[in-house]
């Protein structure tokens, strides 16, 4: 009977653990370029009280065995990098990604992140940075007094400068790819970082070799699905609940062996 109440206890565990990764969808379905989790769960290890395939006789043997399942385990939280809607904003520094790809952003330490979100903005020096002032990688500077301020799918960032009547390029913005986007360790901030397990990162131009292309004036939006996570948050719930009540059924039963003594 002890059994049955730590199997349950795994399972509401998991339960819990499910639910915290759904509230934080739900709590980014506004964010530019967030990508949703999901948690996957494993089966533990099994109590064989019975091995299947064991003589049952001189000339036969069982066909099934008897194996005790001991409960459920969080596997994995892994990030869902499906395209978000696009967003259109109309301000001039805004881009969305289409396909594959990351902007790179220069971190305090030195590191280099890596962001679906762009939102850029200028900084008193005239760069191009993140919301939070890290510059974007490869480096852009825009010059005081620039105007009517482009940026193309291939990334070309261009503008008129000054009293010029034609349009002078400033520079050109560059998306990164990884073997597996799953990989990346997200640091908060819509930033993720290169593991081991993402491979290493590859430079490219927007529109060339598979890598994706920019959209001025438009946003990605959260690719969270608002109905999906709600039917999940109910499904989640139930479980816990099932979980708990296996729980408070073993110790009934329990209550009622030791009336009996």
């Amino acid at each position: 009977m002890i059994r049955s109440l730590w199997t349950g206890t795994t399972g509401m565990h998991s339960q819990q653990l499910n639910l915290d990764v759904i509230s934080n969808n739900l709590a980014n379905v506004s964010t530019n370029g967030f990508k949703k989790s999901r948690a996957d769960f494993q089966d533990l290890l099994y109590q064989t009280m019975k091995v299947p395939g064991s003589q049952s006789s001189a000339t036969t043997e069982s066909p099934t065995g008897i194996l005790i399942g001991l409960g459920v385990k969080p596997a994995a939280v892994s990030k869902i990098f499906t395209q978000g809607d696009l967003i259109q904003t109309l301000n001039e520094l805004d881009v969305a990604i289409q396909g594959e790809g990351f902007l790179q952003i220069e971190m305090p330490d030195g590191n280099t992140g890596y962001t679906r979100s762009g939102a850029l903005k200028r900084d008193s020096t005239g760069r191009l940075t993140n919301s939070d002032g890290y510059p974007v990688l490869p480096t852009i500077t825009i010059p005081d007094g620039t105007r009517q301020i482009t940026i193309s799918e291939g990334g070309i960032v261009s503008g008129i400068i000054g009293a010029a009547t034609t349009s002078t390029q400033i520079g050109t913005l560059e998306l990164t790819t990884f073997t597996n986007n799953g990989g990346l360790s997200a640091i908060g901030k819509n930033l993720f970082t290169e593991t081991s397990a993402s491979g290493s990162p590859q430079n490219g131009t927007p529109g060339t070799n598979g890598v994706g292309t920019l959209l001025q004036n438009y946003l990605e939006g959260s690719n969270v699905n608002i109905v999906e996570e709600l039917a999940s948050m109910i499904t989640t719930q139930r479980a816990y609940e099932i979980n708990s009540k296996s729980i408070q059924t073993s110790d009934e039963m329990m209550k009622t062996t030791n009336a009996l003594i």
